[in-house]
């Protein structure tokens, strides 16, 4: 009886139901009104979950898991990070290129190890198995190969995409851009990756982060001491992503996975517990060229001497300071065979989760972002596409500008900023009515000019609104047309900052605001 007279209580008028719910109480013994309230209030939810009565799919406004937007604030201060990243690659002689965001499966799979679960596989599309890019690299390569490029120093700035579980507090989506910087070709050893790492040096410093370190290590040296320390040659690429979970996890876990789940005796995961925990420099790896069980393998031996011989040129590029030959970084990705480095706060930049992160989960109040560049060399990743096999020498770097965005996002909240989303320089104002068709006269001979000006889509504006949009929006100048001034000739420039006014002749006024903007 109850559960009828609530579907009822849904579906009828409001007086209807008001009614009903009077005559139900009495002619049911034991239940209340707020009982009834009650039972009526979840039929009228799970209605409004499952759509109403002419059948309109309810939809749910939320952005897919570990994606976001970004409001014109945000996107003002991605552009002022992207074009630093920019200015610093083409300082370094870097051209650009692009490439699709799916590619055939087939030229993804088998070149990023344990990470090629995260892969994002499309369904068949026209006979094509096809999945989109993982990152930047891979695509890079496959483009090399099919071009028959063999010197090149590209940067690559696009969307990338991985089927990972998103840490939107840490700067991780599943959507996310990449910025790439490149050299392919023959050349003298470790010039190119110095120069790799000099830009990120650059690039950090530029962007005002914080403190920082570079941690270097080669793909040989680990191979070597895995070899001395007693690792089967079949298990290298999978113990070296487990100690690629250095950074993340303590020693002690990351000897148990090395034991339990990877079937490595203790002694040789403690072996490798001696190396894995040495950082230092070029003197570390002179010491370790002497090292009795490392100087038995010639690759690790070849790996420690190219990490000198980088030391040295990074002294010339006077980034010593910051860089560090650290034994636990390895970086998990299968297609490094020599050189890798990567960069990470030290001054951990501590970044509240954003507002759409923070719904529905556990507040937290900061996180580190952790690494925010990475890279290396990668000499045999185009022979993998070329029909003859024929190899070109790459080294890479790969900035997080994910990673960067949330905490220059941070810095820009904390200091109360003001970030402006526009580049107006003038806004073409009226004091009196009646002046639209002038107003639009005016800003058509600015932008002609290539003046950025901005005006009001209303005929009579107040001349107060105006002026408040300039000081809301940051708009330097306006430029005030009267009816004394189209007489005389001239237009009333007005300073916003400092509400200073002065009559210039319209003939002059194109020169006048590139002057003033020019100064600001």
């Amino acid at each position: 009886m109850l559960a009828v007279f609530c579907v009822r209580a849904c579906s009828g008028l409001a007086g209807f139901r008001t009614a009903t719910r009077v005559r139900s109480v009495h002619s049911l013994p034991g239940i209340t009104v707020a009982q009834i309230d009650e039972e009526v209030a979840k039929l009228l939810q799970l209605k409004a979950q499952i759509g109403g009565d002419d059948g309109k799919h309810q939809f749910v406004l939320k952005t897919a898991k570990g994606t976001r937007d970004y409001n014109p604030k945000q996107m003002a201060i991605r552009e002022r990070v992207f074009n630093t990243i920019i200015s610093c690659f083409k300082r370094h002689g870097a051209e650009t290129i692009d490439t699709p965001v799916f590619e055939l499966k087939e030229t993804l799979t088998g070149k990023y190890g344990e990470d090629s679960k995260l892969i994002y596989d499309l369904k068949d599309q026209g006979g094509e198995l096809l999945s989109l890019r993982y990152d930047l690299t891979v695509p890079f390569a496959r483009y090399l190969a099919m071009n028959k490029i063999t010197n090149i120093k590209r940067y690559h700035i696009a969307k990338v995409y991985r089927r990972d579980n998103p840490a939107m507090t840490r700067g991780r989506y599943r959507e996310f851009y990449q910025c790439d910087f490149d050299i392919a070709g023959q050349y003298d050893g470790m010039i190119p990756d110095a120069e790799c790492l000099k830009i990120v040096h650059e690039i950090l410093s530029e962007l005002d982060l914080g403190d920082f370190r570079i941690k270097v290590n080669d793909r040989r040296i680990l191979d070597g001491m895995f070899a001395v320390c007693g690792v089967p040659d079949d298990k290298f690429r999978s113990i070296c992503s487990t100690v690629d979970k250095l950074d993340k996890m303590p020693w002690e876990d990351v000897k148990k996975e090395m034991v339990n789940e990877k079937g490595l005796s203790e002694e040789v995961a403690d072996r490798i517990g001696e190396y894995v925990s040495l950082q230092g420099g070029m003197d570390l790896a002179e010491r370790l060229l002497q090292d009795h069980r490392m100087s038995q393998s010639k690759q690790a031996c070849a790996g420690l001497s190219d990490i000198k011989l980088l030391f040295s040129y990074l002294q010339l590029f006077q980034v010593t300071d910051k860089v560090v030959f650290d034994l636990s970084l390895a970086r998990g990705l299968d297609y490094y065979t020599g050189i890798i480095y990567e960069a990470v706060l030290t001054q951990a930049g501590a970044v509240p989760a954003p507002a759409e992160a923070q719904k529905g989960a556990p507040a937290e109040e900061s996180v580190s972002v952790g690494s925010v560049a990475g890279g290396g060399r990668y000499d045999g990743l185009v022979g993998m596409f070329d029909p003859k096999g024929r190899k070109v020498p790459c080294v890479g770097v790969s900035i997080g500008i994910e990673r960067i965005f949330s905490i220059m996002e941070h810095k820009a909240e904390v200091s109360a900023e003001k970030v402006r989303t526009t580049e107006v320089q003038v806004m073409v104002a009226s004091a009196q009515k009646n002046l639209l068709e002038e107003k639009l006269r005016l800003i058509t001979e600015l932008w002609d000019a290539g003046i950025k000006a901005e005006v009001m889509y209303k005929k009579n504006p107040k001349l107060l609104s105006q002026l408040q949009h300039c000081e809301e929006s940051g708009i330097p100048l306006v430029a005030i047309l009267g009816e004394q001034e189209l007489k005389d000739g001239v237009v009333k420039l007005r300073v916003v900052a400092t509400r200073e006014e002065v009559d210039i002749s319209r003939a002059d006024l194109i020169a006048e605001i590139r002057k003033r903007t020019s100064e600001a």
